[in-house]
């Protein structure tokens, strides 16, 4: 069960620990997709990253 978090004495939500633990590996996903070439692939690419940052937050609420 998600529960709020202790920083300091400040209480934050989940959500916000999540999306800060979500930022890096969006970005080391988005660079393995940039040398590997896949990224040519598609044709919006803020697009498709915003899209890549959506699932890896929402596998993050879901699994951790």
């Amino acid at each position: 069960m998600l529960t709020e978090f202790n920083l300091f004495g400040v209480f934050m939500a989940p959500i916000v620990v999540y999306a800060l633990v979500a930022l890096p590996i969006t970005m080391v996903l988005r660079f393995l997709l940039w040398w590997s070439g896949l990224m040519r692939w598609f044709w919006h690419f803020a697009l498709f990253e915003v899209a890549l940052y959506t699932c890896v937050l929402c596998l993050l609420i879901l699994y951790v």
